[in-house]
């Protein structure tokens, strides 16, 4: 429970930077930016893998980039749903989904599978000189 709600957090803190960064991404108010977060989450989980598994031919021509377009139609629809969360347009929300899944991907990064912070450690290897 205590990683959901993390990675709610997480995603209304990528919103909100997305909305602060891009005049097209506007919320009116925190908790537009709560309902948004959820309503993102529960689309990325339902509907999302459907997407990517029936558009999964054009993903692999374009190598994968396709996957941004999918992640900018999952963000409008996100804004479909919820009332006081607006994306304007097509670059609007193709890179408000990009800052969104980056700010996403570094800050579930941190939480483990139980909800916890993880420590991360660098690790860096001395080289001996002959």
């Amino acid at each position: 429970m205590r990683g959901l709600i993390l990675r709610l957090l997480i995603n209304v803190l990528a919103l909100w930077i997305a909305s602060s960064l891009l005049d097209g991404v506007v919320a009116d108010s925190g908790s537009d930016l709560i309902w948004a977060a959820l309503a993102l989450g529960l689309i990325n989980a339902l509907v999302r893998p459907i997407v990517v598994l029936l558009t999964l031919p054009v993903s692999l021509l374009t190598l994968g980039l396709f996957l941004a377009i999918i992640n900018a139609a999952m963000l409008n629809l996100a804004a479909w749903f919820v009332d006081g969360f607006y994306v304007l347009g097509v670059w609007d929300a193709i890179v408000g989904a990009l800052i969104v899944t980056l700010i996403g991907w570094v800050g579930s990064s941190f939480v483990g599978e139980n909800g916890r912070m993880e420590r991360v450690d660098i690790v860096v290897a001395n080289r001996r000189r002959n």
